[in-house]
């Protein structure tokens, strides 16, 4: 054994599957492999599980960095098969944002609101831009089939079935190698639709030039039903999801860092357990890591355990852009200032190349605004989490990681030079918020800002990144790193295998478990019918039940309790 898995503390507690991290890949490989009778044991840095998805408080507000809205939740929809198929799906409810306007579009003093319903979004388009029906429409088809074909893939079963996945998936197959902003301008010419069509790259994180336009396609299909915020924040999904593991007997254990993964033998190398941060060592039949490949190869298994074809791999791997978002806790009436459960996507009316070169600069202050930002409100997203009068907003724009690389060796500890940089980023923030919510400045109760380093020590993402590898056209589909390693018995699952996002990274998890179970997917997200997702109306209370309606009533009348109370203190 090569990696000196002796030690004086050996956890003889040894488990079938221990998985690293606790992101919805993760856990949801954690249900199926514990569901199927193996003995799981999931590993969490963090002090809370999730990862991205996680839940945290700020002044006694919920806010969730990593969702912001899920697709395709319908019956026989894939989100809504991954969570019934897991067995959760009567553990958690969804909130509809804005069916007119679940996306909003403000490109410089344009606006256009991405409606979710497809034909409806396909007739604003041609009222908005006549002379360019006809390219609509064939584009909008050919994502739509691009959309259709990628479901396919998982499904694919037998020889004939593999043999007639070229003529099923034709159009995925020939525009495959393009990107976004060559095949748009093949269909369709104005540059403002063009920016409409593209105003979601934000979901992936690349620009149109960069972009693959198969991946820009999979996302505009996962919102062709709108958009979805879980009832409780990402936090309520995670807590569903270890919920089930722990029903099956699986173990999740947070405040555990990893600090390698053991592996023996010379030449044909086998993963056998890992070591704590502590020095325990447990040991396992397989592991699994939900880390990045930058974290898991390099970190935890050192490059001497590696062959040249994964280091030359590692070492032409580009990670996403990292992000900032800010968090705000406000006394106003956001609803009266315009704002409503739809997201906003804003961003100056030029070609959007551009301005993701403008977000990606060193210097972050420079300029009065962010070249683009995401504005959204959580408690009109998730009515149930609003007390009747503080609502909570998240802000987002994407930098490099440049910006920060000289604070990239500080500890938890920060330096007041980094604390007055933020300060100025979150000037810099409001100044755009002040013009979507005008006055929100005067109103905010509370505001904290996430950075790249708060990305790397809570998510523990290469550089900060938000979806792990780029999601450019060397990195996805038969480019990307695969479930099954090149080291006997180890795995991986995230937002770097399959795909990303809240769906994709959970779909990653169950691939995974597949992988070492020996079957499809689809035979670990069987149909249930005694599942059934719940879907309220962010925009209209009419359908809430009485138990949410007496919820709400009790926050807000809690809430006008403590301001009794703390009126008559001063």
């Amino acid at each position: 054994m090569n990696n000196d898995a002796s030690s004086e503390k050996v956890n003889k507690n040894n488990y079938d599957t221990i998985i690293i991290g606790s992101g919805v890949g993760g856990l949801t490989s954690a249900i199926c492999l514990a569901r199927a009778g193996q003995k799981v044991l999931v590993l969490e840095q963090h002090d809370v599980p999730g990862g991205w998805c996680h839940s945290f408080y700020l002044n006694g507000y919920r806010f969730t960095p990593g969702v912001h809205y899920v697709g395709l939740m319908s019956p026989g929809e894939s989100s809504n098969q991954l969570y019934s198929g897991l067995g959760i799906a009567n553990d958690i409810g969804f909130y509809r944002m804005n069916p007119k306007g679940f996306d909003h579009c403000w490109i410089g003093e344009e606006r256009f609101n991405y409606s979710a319903n497809w034909d409806e979004f396909e007739q604003d388009l041609i009222a908005r831009f006549p002379h360019e029906k006809k390219g609509i429409t064939k584009y909008l088809k050919l994502v739509r089939n691009v959309g259709r074909q990628l479901q396919l893939i998982p499904k694919v079963k037998g020889l004939w079935q593999q043999l007639t996945i070229p003529f099923r998936t034709k159009h995925m197959g020939k525009y495959s190698p393009f990107t976004l902003k060559r095949v748009i301008n093949w269909h369709v010419k104005d540059p403002l639709l063009q920016n409409i069509l593209n105003i979601q790259f934000g979901n992936h994180g690349l620009p149109p030039g960069k972009a693959s336009f198969i991946m820009h396609a999979a996302i505009m299909c996962h919102y062709a039903e709108g958009g979805f915020y879980p009832m409780g924040g990402g936090g309520a999904l995670v807590k569903a999801m270890t919920n089930k593991i722990k029903s099956h007997d699986g173990k999740i254990q947070t405040s555990t860092s990893v600090k390698r993964i053991l592996v023996e033998g010379e030449k044909d190398k086998k993963a056998i357990g890992v070591e704590l941060a502590s020095g325990e060592k447990i040991f396992s039949d397989r592991i699994i890591s939900n880390a990045d490949p930058a974290i898991t190869y390099f970190d935890l298994i050192g490059e001497e355990h590696l062959s040249k074809n994964i280091l030359k791999k590692l070492n032409k791997t580009t990670y996403s852009c990292t992000s900032l978002m800010l968090f705000l806790t406000v006394d106003m009436d956001v609803k009266k200032a315009g704002l409503d459960s739809g997201n906003i996507w804003r961003i100056p009316n030029q070609d959007m190349d551009d301005s993701y070169a403008d977000m990606q600069k060193k210097d972050i202050l420079e300029g009065e605004e962010f070249s683009g930002m995401f504005i959204s409100c959580t408690s009109l997203k998730d009515p149930i989490s609003f007390d009747g009068r503080y609502h909570t907003l998240e802000a987002i724009t994407y930098i490099h990681y440049d910006a920060f690389e000289k604070f990239k060796n500080e500890d938890v500890e920060r330096s007041p030079e980094y604390l007055a940089f933020k300060e100025q980023i979150m000037e810099k923030f409001l100044v755009t918020l002040e013009k979507v919510i005008p006055g929100i400045s005067a109103k905010i109760v509370h505001k904290d800002l996430g950075t790249p380093m708060t990305n790397e020590f809570y998510i523990n993402s290469t550089e900060g990144s938000v979806y792990g590898t780029e999601k450019s056209l060397r990195h996805i589909g038969p480019f990307s790193y695969k479930p099954k390693t090149e080291i006997e018995n180890l795995y991986m699952c995230g937002a770097s295998i399959a795909a990303h996002g809240v769906t994709g990274a959970g779909y990653s998890g169950v691939q995974t478990a597949a992988t070492i179970l020996g079957c499809m997917q689809d035979d670990l997200l069987k149909e249930d019918n005694t599942q059934e997702l719940r879907i309220f109306e962010a925009e209209d209370a009419s359908n809430y039940p009485e138990w949410m309606l007496k919820k709400m009533e009790v926050k807000k009348l809690r809430l006008a309790k403590n301001d009794v109370f703390a009126n008559a203190d001063k």
